[in-house]
């Protein structure tokens, strides 16, 4: 994290006392180099496993941060890949990452908040990575709805999605002991930065896209690894609407 080239500890104390949209206007032009960005085998994975789904003609980014799902649908789509985000910092790195012109799909980038998309029936493929931290549970069903709405009939909502940790390692009490640390920051300072990493729960999330009216399925990312029983440590979940 406290590398030259990314945020530093001041630059992350002032991004987290912050609002979550100014928090990452602020973090944008770091947030490549910090462990928050996606990390490329994971894009890979999602990108072979989803590639099987199609074909694709319009692809939506929900949550684009500084453009990786786009780049995983400029792989997958034939017509064109947008990306939203309520960022506008992260969206000025975005486009800086994908200029105008040169081959595949072409690109767009929408500011909006994803508990409101502004847009029609129109896209074949959903994704996104990393940003549900952001939603709280109550949230978690609009959101799907207004993905949902935003896809055609036969459109699928992909994601990836890993296993928790195992009960008393270090990264289940790291992960504890954030959300912990986030909700007292939360209780006590205003404004919020939403940001829990231990509320996405698979049962949950299940629910909450059948009930958005998905026809939902799992499949196993095994390349990113299998868990000591034999599972994988990560699926990716294929939410289609029908």
């Amino acid at each position: 994290m406290f590398t030259k080239q990314g945020p530093t500890v001041r630059e992350l104390a002032v991004q987290a006392l912050s609002s979550t949209e100014r928090g990452y206007d602020l973090l944008a032009p770091k947030f490549d180099q910090t462990p928050y960005r996606t990390p490329d085998r994971v894009l890979d994975a999602v990108t072979r496993a989803v590639r099987d789904l199609g074909p694709f003609d319009a692809g939506l980014d929900v949550c684009c941060g500084t453009g990786a799902g786009v780049g995983v649908l400029r792989q997958l789509c034939r017509e064109r890949a947008v990306g939203v985000d309520f960022s506008a910092g992260m969206l000025a790195e975005a486009r800086a990452a994908f200029p105008p012109g040169g081959e595949g799909p072409a690109v767009h980038w929408v500011r909006a908040d994803a508990r409101s998309l502004p847009f029609a029936p129109a896209f074949d493929l959903a994704l996104s990575f990393g940003a549900f931290g952001h939603f709280l549970p109550a949230e978690r069903f609009g959101l799907f709805a207004e993905v949902y709405g935003s896809l055609r009939p036969g459109g699928q909502f992909v994601f990836p999605l890993g296993a928790p940790p195992p009960v008393g390692s270090r990264a289940y009490w790291s992960l504890l002991g954030f959300d912990a640390a986030m909700r007292v920051r939360n209780a006590l300072w205003r404004p919020r930065f939403v940001m829990y990493y231990r509320t996405f729960r698979l049962g949950d999330v299940l629910e909450d896209l059948t009930q958005a009216g998905f026809a939902v399925r799992l499949l196993p990312l095994t390349e990113l690894g299998l868990r000591p029983d034999g599972s994988p440590r990560a699926r990716l979940v294929v939410a289609t609407r029908e």
